[in-house]
C-alpha cells in the first residue's frame, strides 16, 4: 500500500477512534487556522563540502507557512496540518542555492485545560513529506523556445517528488510540541478569533531516508520550531444548540483542461507532450454557522511523464483558496450550497535529467536540469452537495461525503518564459471528498 494511502487510512482510523471515544463525551471545539513560523535546518554534509572549497555554508534556518485544522472533544485533540518550509537563498557565482520541504501531518494530542478561553495542548504529529534542493541560475529564461533548446541550466534534486503528484508524498516524519492558544470574541459573531503559538521539535526518525546523490539532507526535515497563527474557533459555550460546525475532508478532483498550447512548444523542441488532463489530491476545511459558509482549501495538480530518453518532465500547479458561501438547502443529512473562492495559484515546469553524478562532482558540473515557474491570483465559483452520516448516537461526529463542481478563473497570465499558461489554469472541475464534521 503506497505511503500516501496509508496516511489517508490513519486519518480515518483516528477519526473512528475519536468518534468511539466521543460517545461518552459532551464538549466540542473545532478550529481551523493559518500558521507562520521559523525553524532550524543546517545541512551539515553539504556545508562541509562548501567549506572545503572555501565557501560559506547555507543559512541554517527556514521559514514555514501552513494551514491546519483541529477538533477537541473534552481533552482529546485530533487535527491535520499541511506545512511548506522554505530555506534561505545563498548565491554563488551566477547561481542561487536553496531548499524547500513540505509536510502533511496528522496531530494527536491532549489538552491540559478545561473548557476556557485559554488552551494548553501537548501533541504529537505523524506524517509524510517532500524535499527539494536546487542550484539554478539567478536569471530566469524569458523565452520558452530557447529554454527548451538548452534546458541544462543548473541542477534540481527531489525526494518524494510531489510535483509529479501529491500521491508521491512519503518517508515517515514526526513532530512533538506544545500549543498555546487564546480565544477573542468577534463583535456580533458567535465564533471566536483564536491566536495560536506552537513550539516543539520536528525530525525524521529513520536515518538516511533523505539522502540524495551521496549527501544526507536529513537535517532539512529536523529542528526546533516556533510557529504563530490565527484562526476561527467554535467554542462550545457559544453554541448551545449545536448549530455550527467546522469539518475537514480529503478531496480528489478532476480538471477538464489540458496543456495543448504548451505541448505544441514541447513537440517543436523534440520532446514528448504531457498527455491527459490533470487531477489532484487536496485538503478542504469548511465551516458552517447559521448557513454561512467559510473556510479554506488547497490542492496540488500535476501532469508528468518522459520528455525523451534522457529526461523526465512535469507540469505542476498548487492552488490555495479562501472560500465564502451560503448553504442553500439543509434537509436532514443533505446539504446543497454555493461558494466563491479567491486565492493563489502557481505554475511550475521541470525538465530533469535522470542520470546525474554524485557530490562533489555534481556541484562542480552543475548544468543538468531546467525549471520555470510563475504565480498569481485565482478565483472560482462552486456549487456542492454533501451527505452526512452520524457516527455516534450523540451525533458528535459525522462522516461527510461531498461532490463539488466549479470553474477556475486565473487573474494573471501565468507565463512560462513568454508562453501564457492562462488557458491551462482556467477551466471547469469536478471534485469528490470524504471527511469528518464534529
Amino acid at each position: 500500500m503506497p505511503l500516501f494511502r496509508r496516511y489517508i487510512f490513519l486519518f480515518f482510523f483516528f477519526s473512528f477512534v475519536a468518534s468511539s471515544y466521543g460517545q461518552q463525551l459532551m464538549s466540542k471545539r473545532p478550529t481551523f487556522y493559518a500558521l507562520l513560523g521559523t525553524s532550524g535546518g543546517k545541512l551539515n554534509q553539504f556545508d562541509q563540502m562548501l567549506q572545503a572549497r572555501g565557501l560559506s555554508g547555507l543559512r541554517n534556518r527556514y521559514q514555514t507557512v501552513g494551514l491546519g485544522y483541529q477538533t477537541r472533544i473534552n481533552d482529546f485533540v485530533l487535527g491535520m496540518e499541511v506545512l511548506h518550509n522554505r530555506g534561505g537563498v545563498s548565491e554563488l557565482d551566477e547561481f542561487r542555492m536553496n531548499y524547500r520541504t513540505s509536510r502533511a501531518l496528522l496531530n494527536v494530542g491532549y489538552a491540559f485545560t478545561e473548557e476556557s478561553r485559554f488552551q494548553l495542548i501537548h501533541y504529537m504529529s505523524l506524517g509524510v513529506g517532500f524535499l527539494n534542493f536546487q542550484m539554478l541560475p539567478s536569471e530566469r529564461s524569458e523565452n520558452l523556445d530557447s529554454f527548451l533548446a538548452n534546458p541544462a541550466q543548473g541542477f534540481i534534486l527531489r525526494k518524494k517528488d510531489i510535483q509529479k503528484g501529491t500521491f508521491n508524498y512519503g518517508n515517515f516524519l514526526t513532530e512533538i510540541g506544545f500549543q498555546l492558544s487564546y480565544d477573542f470574541d468577534l463583535p456580533g459573531r458567535p465564533e471566536a478569533l483564536q491566536l495560536i503559538t506552537k513550539m516543539g521539535y520536528s525530525f525524521s526518525p529513520i536515518q538516511g531516508k533523505w539522502n540524495m546523490h551521496g549527501i544526507s539532507f536529513d537535517n532539512a526535515q529536523s529542528g526546533a520550531f516556533i510557529r504563530v497563527g490565527a484562526g476561527i474557533s467554535l467554542a462550545d459555550r457559544n453554541f448551545f444548540y449545536k448549530d455550527a460546525s467546522i469539518g475537514v475532508s480529503l478531496i480528489r478532483g478532476f480538471h477538464f483542461t489540458n496543456a495543448k498550447a504548451f505541448n505544441a512548444k514541447l513537440e517543436d523542441a523534440g520532446l514528448n507532450p504531457l498527455t491527459g488532463s490533470p487531477s489532484n489530491w487536496g485538503l478542504r476545511i469548511l465551516g458552517n454557522t447559521d448557513r454561512l459558509l467559510y473556510g479554506a482549501e488547497l490542492y496540488n495538480l500535476a501532469l508528468s511523464g518522459k520528455a525523451n530518453a534522457e529526461r523526465n518532465h512535469s507540469l505542476n500547479s498548487l492552488r490555495i483558496y479562501g472560500n465564502m458561501g451560503y448553504n442553500l438547502i439543509e434537509y436532514r443529512n443533505i446539504g446543497i450550497g454555493a461558494l466563491a473562492g479567491l486565492g493563489f495559484g502557481n505554475i511550475r515546469y521541470s525538465l530533469l535529467k535522470e542520470a546525474k553524478p554524485d557530490f562533489p562532482e555534481l556541484f562542480e558540473q552543475r548544468e543538468f536540469d531546467g525549471y520555470l515557474k510563475n504565480n498569481g491570483l485565482m478565483m472560482k465559483p462552486e456549487v456542492f452537495v454533501d451527505y452526512a452520516i452520524p457516527m455516534t448516537k450523540r451525533k458528535l461526529f459525522k462522516l461527510v461525503f461531498t461532490a463539488a463542481a466549479g470553474y477556475e478563473i486565473p487573474l494573471a497570465n501565468y507565463k512560462l518564459g513568454d508562453q501564457s499558461m492562462a488557458s491551462f489554469m482556467s477551466g471547469s472541475y469536478l471534485s469528490f471528498g470524504v471527511g469528518v464534521r464534529p
